[in-house]
């Protein structure tokens, strides 16, 4: 059986790298090692302007898809206007994950989200979120600042694949940085985990496919990748 090709969509930044100051197309590399310890390989795919038939032809030649963390969503995507508290738009990447997220749920391709992919598969199926989580909680435990990833409890709902992946366990800590989260969930998924405070923190779709999205950062804490060797053992039987 060969090795699962699972694709990483990716940042544009300004950054520097060796000689070159610009815009850079890079992603963590905690993501890459999380896939290739769970079994795969990782393949990163740069935000870029597809047409339907060549984001196709990217799905078709993946074994599974890892929508990633990163920027907030444009909110004209779920009908709001932009609170002052959202970072500007990068409809490039917007586009991008919602043209192969439109092909890989079409072909059944294994896909796993992560925070800001949650919420772009929710966004994609016809959800809304917070823009400002802090404003609807009254706090800002999920995202304490300095880039610092932290542990919280989340609670997994009984009965999905989510709590299955975490072989049956009821809670499971989550290391988490985002302001914003789902807030209307699309009708087509099934809510799979709450933080503390009930702030939704997992989605899936139902059914014989694997669609899983969490809203925190499972690649943060590589003690524990069941949620990935879950994407890789689908993508090998896809």
């Amino acid at each position: 059986m060969s090795t699962p090709l699972i694709g990483l969509t990716t940042y544009l930044t300004p950054g520097q790298m060796t000689i070159y100051d610009g815009e850079l197309a890079v992603l963590p590399a905690q993501y890459v090692e999380a896939i290739t310890r769970a079994g795969g390989i990782a393949l990163l795919l740069p935000p870029q302007r597809v047409t339907d038939s060549a984001a196709a032809s990217i799905i078709g030649r993946l074994d599974g898809l890892l929508v990633t963390g990163g920027a907030d969503i444009n909110p004209a995507r779920y009908g709001q206007d932009k609170n002052p508290h959202t970072q500007d738009s990068e409809d490039l990447r917007d586009g991008f994950e919602d043209a192969l997220l439109t092909q890989a749920l079409k072909a059944g391709l294994p896909v796993l989200g992560i925070c800001r992919g949650a919420q772009m598969l929710n966004v994609h199926l016809g959800g809304t979120l917070h823009q400002h989580l802090p404003e609807v909680v009254g706090h800002d435990r999920y995202r304490v600042g300095d880039g610092v990833f932290h542990p919280e409890e989340m609670t997994l709902t009984t009965g999905t694949r989510l709590h299955e992946l975490f072989g049956g366990d009821a809670t499971v800590r989550g290391h988490v940085y985002h302001h914003q989260a789902i807030d209307t969930v699309a009708p087509s998924l099934r809510v799979s985990a709450h933080g503390f405070d009930g702030t939704i923190q997992g989605v899936e779709l139902p059914g014989t496919g694997f669609c899983v999205a969490v809203q925190w950062h499972p690649e943060e804490n590589l003690s524990d990748i069941r949620v990935f060797s879950g994407l890789i053992e689908a993508a090998s039987l896809s």
